[in-house]
């Protein structure tokens, strides 16, 4: 009876290591990012820049409870759902995203991907020029019988 009743043990402790592995890595990340967003999109005020989720530049020209009316071009207004927008853009042009890990991120790939790219610029301009120590060999001539 205490080799089922340690099995049954081992099951429960696994779940709920399963369950706290979840929490922790899925849950509460989404719900920090979640009152982040919450957080951006009520302090956003009648002037501030904004970009959709759909990639559309704009400024607030009105914020009501649940839309948002954009101008977008000097006769063009367009009203979106508050969950339309991405990032608020404050007056300067500075973006104020919610993830900024993500920004924190994405900047250290630009400088890594820059990197590759100056590497793969330097083997390139390597094999472009010849090194001034280049030997050349010439393929011994035929002789006629």
């Amino acid at each position: 009876m205490t080799a089922q009743s340690g099995s049954m043990w081992t099951t429960i402790i696994m779940f709920v290591a399963i369950i706290a592995i979840f929490y922790f890595l899925i849950i509460r990340p989404q719900k920090k990012r979640d009152k982040e967003t919450k957080a951006m999109l009520d302090a956003m005020k009648k002037g501030d820049k904004v970009v959709t989720i759909g990639g559309i530049h704009g400024t607030v020209v009105t914020v009501k409870e649940q839309t948002v009316v954009l101008k977008v071009d000097d006769n063009a207004r367009l009203e979106f759902t508050k969950s339309a927008i991405s990032t608020v853009l404050n007056k300067e042009g500075a973006k104020s995203n919610p993830n900024k890990k993500a920004d924190k991120a994405s900047k250290e790939e630009t400088k890594a991907e820059a990197k590759v790219e100056a590497k793969v610029d330097d083997k390139s301009a390597e094999q472009a020029a010849p090194a001034d120590n280049t030997v050349e060999f010439k393929a011994p001539e035929k002789q006629d019988k």
